[in-house]
């Protein structure tokens, strides 16, 4: 029997959840220079359509000073490898999905 679709909202609410989870540092902020970086834990989405990979649990630099976020070079060279190799790292899980449309367009 195949997998139920996960709801946009499941998603999302695993997506927040996800990204709230933070570790403090006395890394310095890559932009302002300051301490106490926060690496946090977030999803994110690369691609599109077919092609689309979902990249759960990546760590992310957040500065809660200047409000910069971001992925050190190691990171970014793994999800590159990821979507390289996708079809050997992903796991197919069926996601509902919806289109925005404002209403009267």
């Amino acid at each position: 029997m195949g997998a139920k679709p996960e709801s946009l909202s499941s998603l999302a609410s695993r997506a927040r959840s996800t990204s709230s989870r933070s570790t403090s540092s006395s890394r310095r902020c890559a932009s302002c220079g300051r301490a106490g970086v926060q690496l946090k834990r977030v999803t994110r989405p690369f691609g599109s359509g077919r092609t689309l990979l979902v990249v759960e649990g990546i760590p992310m630099w957040s500065c809660p000073h200047c409000g910069e976020s971001y992925f050190t070079a190691q990171t970014m060279h793994e999800l590159e490898r990821m979507k390289t190799f996708r079809k050997a790292v992903a796991v197919r899980k069926p996601v509902a999905v919806a289109e925005y449309r404002q209403a009267g367009a």
